[in-house]
């Protein structure tokens, strides 16, 4: 089986495409393959060049995923999966940076106002990687990247991880016209005990 996310490697969509394979026994006989964009990896599903396809439900490709590709690309499966740890990344050698690089779905999760610039990116991964190579002197990256590269980065503010919605796609469809949920999940038995 072929699985595609979006990349580049090391991006979210890879870390969590890689623990729903792990959670399905998938690891070791299921390839992943990362893509440039969504309209490619459905273009691959369609065209059985690819099996499934994650997406992060947030993503701000989701919605026309589901949209365009209605007919033949289907939701076959939902899950819920932390995030890799996300912080502020500063570059030692930047002083007062005014400008923060960020993806845009992740910017609610700082108070912008203390950035007088903002300026988007594609993915966090990108982010993540222009901190590093010094395209941006400070971004809302990974937090490993600071681990990573101590040399050339500091943590200025940690956030921590985020439990996003993703979305699992196939060429079969799975709903048949009623509703596809699981009876025992834990937002169910939070229903039975009235929580």
């Amino acid at each position: 089986m072929r699985f595609l996310t979006l990349g580049p490697a090391g991006s979210n969509h890879e870390f969590v495409s890689r623990r729903y394979l792990d959670f399905h026994g998938l690891r070791d006989t299921a390839i992943l393959d990362l893509v440039s964009d969504f309209e490619r990896g459905a273009d691959a599903v369609l065209q059985g060049e690819a099996d499934f396809m994650i997406q992060c439900a947030v993503h701000p490709a989701a919605v026309s995923t589901v949209a365009k590709y209605f007919v033949g690309l289907h939701l076959i499966d939902t899950f819920i999966s932390p995030s890799q740890d996300l912080a502020i990344l500063q570059r030692h050698d930047a002083a007062q940076p005014a400008s923060l690089a960020v993806m845009r779905p992740t910017l609610p999760y700082i108070d912008r106002r203390q950035w007088p610039q903002i300026e988007f990116v594609e993915t966090v991964a990108e982010v993540t990687q222009g901190v590093s190579d010094g395209k941006y002197a400070v971004g809302l990256g990974y937090a490993w990247a600071a681990e990573k590269h101590p040399e050339l980065l500091h943590v200025r503010q940690f956030i921590g991880t985020v439990d996003d919605a993703w979305m699992v796609y196939g060429r079969t469809r799975v709903s048949t016209g009623g509703l596809s949920a699981w009876r025992d999940s834990p937002a169910a038995l939070l229903y039975r005990r009235g929580a």
